[in-house]
């Protein structure tokens, strides 16, 4: 389940707001996506304890290993965000303000949490 939203303009590339999302976060593994492969996330993941499962990008010049099987597991995150997404009002952003985006994320998540449990 979500444990903390960080939310971006939209010209904001998500990863520059990994290093608040991480921070004090204890975890075995930090599994993200490409798009979050960068030396400063990954210094960050490894002096907090976690072992980051960050696939290189294809354009990296020194290649970084990573475990392509526990990186299967970040699948059941996606789903989560697609269903987070399901709702019309949080995939096109309608609210205006900051603080109702925010509202209807928490609120959805709430839903999704009721669904599983």
């Amino acid at each position: 389940m979500l444990l903390r939203a960080v939310i971006t303009d939209a010209t904001e590339a998500d990863c520059s707001q990994a290093a608040a999302l991480i921070e004090g976060i204890a975890a075995e593994h930090l599994i993200a996506h490409n798009g979050y492969d960068s030396d400063a996330i990954v210094v960050q993941a490894r002096s907090q304890g976690m072992n980051a499962v960050i696939p290189p990008r294809r354009n990296r010049k020194t290649q970084r290993a990573y475990d392509a099987h526990l990186y299967k597991h970040r699948h059941p995150v996606e789903n989560a965000l697609l269903k987070l997404k399901g709702w019309r009002g949080i995939a096109t952003r309608y609210a205006k303000r900051l603080q109702s985006f925010l509202a209807a994320v928490h609120i959805r998540c709430f839903v999704l949490w009721l669904e599983i449990s």
